[in-house]
């Protein structure tokens, strides 16, 4: 039996993985704080249920040839997170800088906390099977 099979570790794996993710994201938020008319997004939280559905990727749609294409939720399998309602500036932008960099922030201590656990649970196994 895999290690990776176990469902402890494979939760940890999948909450790294959106960590990785959502940090992307925030990075992207914080990097098109001044662009015209740009939207902040996010992800909503990874759900470790036994019956979890697998979501639709989301797409964005060029509308016009000049526009770049997205890499955004092309590959991803989380959910995107639509509950930031902020006001738009007179741009069209609706990023705060402020409370993306809070995001990031907590974002980063969440994944510390993930590899953490995952680093003291492999460790626990070694000890276990005699390896340490």
């Amino acid at each position: 039996m895999s290690v990776t099979n176990l469902s402890l570790f494979s939760m940890l794996k999948t909450r790294m993985h959106w960590h990785q993710e959502r940090q992307r994201l925030l990075a992207e938020n914080v990097a098109n704080a001044s662009s015209p008319n740009y939207r902040p997004r996010d992800l909503a939280p990874p759900k470790f249920e036994r019956t979890q559905a697998v979501t639709a990727s989301l797409g964005l749609e060029r509308t016009a040839s000049g526009h770049m294409a997205a890499s955004v939720s092309a590959g991803t399998r989380f959910r995107p997170d639509h509950t930031g309602a902020y006001e738009a500036r007179p741009t069209g932008n609706s990023v705060v800088l402020e409370d993306e960099m809070m995001k990031v922030a907590q974002n980063q201590m969440d994944y510390q906390a993930a590899a953490s656990l995952y680093q003291r649970s492999i460790g626990l196994l070694k000890t276990a099977v005699g390896k340490r």
